[in-house]
């Protein structure tokens, strides 16, 4: 792992991202319930999936799924602008208060379909998908830039294949699988 990034990993306090009774249980490396049926990564997997992304401050992150706001810390941490699209609106409300407290300012919110992205901010340099969907949506390769990356897992319910999907500069895409991993499942309309 990148110095910058396992200082910033070791420094992040989990916990502050979890809530009761799951915060005694916030050190360990493992995934936590964090209401509405969704969970809080393991934070070695948030790490690995981070590096994969090739961030620098020129990124335009696209971030699909804020969930706590744990991983979006780490995007905000190491890009330029994030742009995080949550689909229920109580943990978009209380992962903007957790990273408005760690005074991030570079984080946009939306409560919305993640499938469809943000296309007003569009192009994106970096997209992170942190939920399943069964298939890449089709509107999330449109929305990312030419020489961007994208860290998606895909694939049914309970397993998927963690895919680093590259789009080259004359738009051609790429992918390659990192891990199987488990995932919830992106959710649209």
């Amino acid at each position: 792992m990148d110095e910058k990034l396992q200082q910033f990993f070791s420094s992040l306090d989990r916990s502050r991202f979890v809530d009761e009774p799951y915060k005694a249980l916030s050190s360990l490396d493992h995934p936590l319930p964090i209401g509405y049926g969704q969970t809080i990564s393991q934070p070695s997997l948030v790490a690995y999936m981070t590096e994969q992304l090739e961030l620098n401050k020129k990124h335009t992150v696209l971030e699909i799924g804020t969930g706590s706001g744990y991983q979006s810390a780490f995007l905000a941490e190491f890009s330029g602008e994030v742009y995080t699209v949550e689909r229920i609106n109580e943990l978009s409300k209380k992962a903007k208060k957790r990273l408005d407290s760690l005074g991030y300012k570079n984080i946009h919110y939306r409560v919305g379909d993640g499938t469809l992205g943000w296309p007003e901010h569009a192009p994106f340099d970096r997209i992170m998908v942190t939920a399943a969907p069964s298939k890449i949506p089709e509107a999330l390769l449109d929305q990312l830039a030419p020489e961007g990356i994208m860290i998606i897992p895909v694939g049914p319910e309970g397993w998927q294949e963690l895919l680093k999907v590259i789009k080259d500069r004359h738009g051609s895409v790429s992918e390659r699988k990192l891990l199987d991993v488990t995932f919830v499942t992106l959710v649209d309309k």
